[in-house]
C-alpha cells in the first residue's frame, strides 16, 4: 500500500484487524480444522454478501464524476462476479444450496449498511464503506498463506484471498478511495463500521 488516506484508515484499523485474524473461524480456516458445516454457512452467507457488494460498486460506478471512477468500478465489479463463481463451486463441491440460505443477521446488517450507504451517499463514503473488506480479505489471505499447508481442505480459499490479483484489486480501490474521499470523522466512522462488520460477520459462524 503506499501512503494515503486508504493507508491511514487501514492503520487505525489494526486492532480490528488483528481481532479478525485471531478469530475462532479464521484460525481454524487457517489449519484446516473449521467443521464443514460451519464452512457450508459461511459459505451461503458471503454469496449473498457478494450480491449486495457488487450492487454497492454499481450504485458507485452510476454516480462517479469522471470516466476514471467509470472503468475502476467496472473492473471491481467483475471481481466480485468472479468471487461469486469461485462460491457457487464450492457450493456445489460442499452440497451448499445457495437459493435456499436466508441471511443471518449479520449478514444483513452489514448488506444493509453497505447498500444505504451507496444508495444514499457520496462514492466517497461508498469507497469507505467497501475498501475495508477488500483490504482485510488480502490481508487475510496472506497471512493464512504463511502457515496454511497443502492438505487444507480450504487452502482454496486462503489461495484465493492471498493471490496478487486480489490485491490488485484491493488497491485500486484504496486508490479510488484516496482520489475522490477527504479525511473527515464521518469518513473514519464509516470505515471503522465497515471493519466492525468484518469482525462481526466471521464470529456469526464461530
Amino acid at each position: 500500500m503506499t501512503a494515503g488516506l486508504a493507508a491511514a484508515l487501514w492503520a487505525a484499523n489494526a486492532d480490528l484487524a488483528q481481532a479478525c485474524l485471531d478469530d475462532a473461524f479464521v484460525r481454524r480456516l487457517a489449519d484446516g480444522s473449521l467443521p464443514v458445516e460451519l464452512f457450508r454457512a459461511y459459505v451461503a452467507q458471503d454469496a449473498y454478501f457478494l450480491d449486495a457488494f457488487a450492487r454497492a460498486y454499481a450504485l458507485a460506478q452510476a454516480r462517479s464524476p469522471d470516466r476514471h471512477g467509470l472503468q475502476a468500478f467496472h473492473a471491481l465489479i467483475g471481481g466480485v462476479l468472479e468471487e461469486l463463481e469461485l462460491h457457487a463451486a464450492y457450493a456445489a463441491r460442499w452440497q451448499v444450496d445457495l437459493s435456499q440460505a436466508a441471511p443471518t443477521d449479520a449478514t444483513l446488517a452489514y448488506t444493509a449498511f453497505l447498500l444505504s450507504t451507496a444508495s444514499l451517499h457520496s462514492v466517497a463514503e461508498t469507497c469507505a464503506a467497501t475498501t475495508p473488506c477488500m483490504r482485510l480479505y488480502a490481508y487475510l489471505g496472506q497471512q493464512l498463506a504463511v502457515v496454511s499447508t497443502r492438505d487444507n481442505p480450504y487452502q482454496e480459499w486462503i489461495t484465493t484471498y492471498a493471490a496478487p490479483e486480489f490485491d490488485t484489486l484491493a488497491a485500486r480501490l484504496e486508490s479510488l478511495l484516496d482520489r475522490y474521499a477527504t479525511d473527515s470523522p464521518a469518513l473514519r466512522a464509516t470505515y471503522r463500521r465497515a471493519m466492525q462488520l468484518e469482525l462481526a460477520f466471521f464470529r456469526a459462524h464461530a
